[in-house]
């Protein structure tokens, strides 16, 4: 499997947007988002989607995340998209000129979570890779492309089958960045069986 930009499709196209020569640019709309029920009640379904398809049970996806963000909430990254309610994703949110959360969100049956640790706001790139392993999923981030680290370990109670996945960007507030996404690969599972 290769990853090929002829193969990607979008949930919720945005206004802004460009696909070329290994770059996809995404400039966000206010008010969008990824979010579904829990703490917070609300359930916000319209972020901007990128993907491809895939029934491969085992592989890795890598991306390099370079974006401007400057308001709260602002988010772009790698996500696995089924529908509304089974998804999961991984992104640095901008807080404050302080710090950002770099977390990441699965969302099984309609209730999402969030997991993340705080990082300096001058961060302004990030490489992920995302893992699967028939159901289960691993994601990882990276500040050199080189070394990764693990962020989090899933089971997603309907990605047993065909799956999408790719990249996304919102701004869940009144703010609008562009969000670029690079080095795009797909490669042989980077995730090894535990033993």
């Amino acid at each position: 499997m290769n990853f090929n930009e002829n193969n990607l499709v979008w949930t919720r196209t945005p206004k802004t947007y460009t696909i070329k020569d290994g770059l996809i640019s995404i400039t966000t709309e206010p008010g969008t988002d990824l979010w579904q029920k829990t703490y917070y009640g609300f359930q916000n379904d319209n972020a901007p989607v990128l993907q491809m398809a895939t029934s491969e049970k085992y592989f890795s996806f890598v991306v390099k995340t370079e974006f401007a963000s400057k308001c709260r909430f602002d988010q772009c990254g790698i996500v696995m998209y089924l529908d509304s309610d089974n998804w999961l994703k991984a992104s640095i949110e901008y807080e404050n000129d302080e710090y950002q959360r770099l977390g990441s969100v699965t969302t099984n049956l309609g209730y999402s979570d969030w997991a993340t640790t705080d990082i300096s706001a001058s961060v302004k790139s990030m490489w992920y890779r995302l893992s699967r392993r028939e159901s289960d999923y691993c994601i990882e981030c990276s500040y050199d492309g080189i070394n990764f680290k693990q962020m989090r370990i899933c089971h997603m109670w309907e990605g047993a089958e065909e799956i999408c996945f790719g990249v996304y960007a919102c701004s869940p507030e009144e703010s609008s960045f562009e969000a670029k996404f690079t080095h795009m690969e797909i490669t042989e599972c980077k995730w090894q069986a535990h033993k």
